[in-house]
């Protein structure tokens, strides 16, 4: 602020200020980084980068509100962190919990427990054969030490990947 004197009383007025926000608007880095985030999770469906896209969205938005450089870092960490600390937990134990309605088969081992039927001779892990559960052929290894015979009803008891893990059903 500068003085101007008029007679004995001195009375400031406003001059520009130092800084300025000369800052280059960053929602063209925030957003394809959103975007790449975004990939990332759909290829590992762990719901961290969910997150994490999601702030980077967040600073996005901000940035074009005008905001500068160190709110929309604010906001990217709080959305980011957030996320991940509260609603993570909730989301992947609502994906998990064994009795959920809206879980579909095969997804986190849905299909363990569920009856299948070998459509060939099933072995170890050096001599998989083919299950049939829920109206799709997947490839089968048995838990046990001997092989089971084609058109054997078997259990799964495991999943390794897209790899079914079967017994044979001994329920009858």
């Amino acid at each position: 602020m500068t003085a101007e004197t008029s007679g004995r009383v001195a009375r400031f007025k406003p001059v520009a200020a130092v800084y300025t926000h000369d800052m280059p608007s960053m929602w063209w880095i925030w957003i394809p980084a959103g975007l790449v985030l975004l990939a990332v999770e759909i290829h590992q469906q762990a719901f961290y980068a969910l997150f994490v896209a999601i702030a980077a969205f967040a600073a996005a938005i901000v940035d074009l509100a005008g905001f500068s450089i160190w709110i929309q870092a604010v906001t990217f960490a709080a959305v980011g962190l957030g996320g991940v600390a509260a609603i993570r937990p909730l989301t992947v134990r609502r994906l998990h919990h064994p009795d959920d309605q809206l879980r579909l088969p095969g997804i986190f081992g849905g299909f363990v427990g569920q009856p299948a039927l070998a459509l060939d001779e099933i072995g170890d892990e050096h001599h998989p054969g083919h299950a049939k559960i829920a109206g799709e052929t997947y490839l089968a290894v048995t838990d046990g030490p001997s092989p089971l015979a084609a058109a054997t009803k078997v259990i799964v008891a495991g999943v390794r990947g897209s790899t079914l893990l079967v017994r044979a059903d001994d329920s009858g």
